[in-house]
């Protein structure tokens, strides 16, 4: 059984999304999707300070079965990254939902964080690929 937070929102490509108590929103990727992926290899980060669109691609994701990309669930700016996966990318895989987030955005337009998926509705998405 995965791992799905209430406190985040969802995309359709399985990044999740974190309304931090600044206003800005930490992403990553689901503990559904890491377990797909298998062990961590190499994440390539975003830029600080680009500006993406929402479904933008933000960076990538390799592991020992395959590479993904990352998708922007928001538009907005690139605040943080995390930098820790350049030598531990397995974070991912150990603690998706912390230590393994992967980076931070202020968005343009806030409020369409409440259209993403609710751990309700990504829960039925996952379970229809199955």
């Amino acid at each position: 059984m995965f791992t799905i937070p209430t406190d985040c929102r969802y995309t359709k490509t399985h990044e999740w999304v974190r309304l931090d108590d600044d206003g800005a929103f930490t992403i990553g990727i689901t503990d559904h999707a890491q377990e797909l992926l298998g062990d961590v290899v190499f994440v390539e980060l975003p830029n600080v300070d680009a500006e993406l669109r929402a479904g933008d691609e933000a960076g990538v994701i390799e592991s020992v079965k395959a590479a993904s990309d990352l998708y922007a669930p928001l538009a907005g700016q690139i605040i943080a990254v995390n930098e820790l996966l350049d030598e531990q990318p397995d974070l991912i895989n150990q603690d998706a939902y912390g230590g393994g987030w992967i980076f931070r955005m202020k968005a343009l337009s806030p409020d369409d964080w409440q259209d993403l998926l609710d751990a309700s509705d990504y829960q039925q998405l996952i379970s229809g690929e199955d």
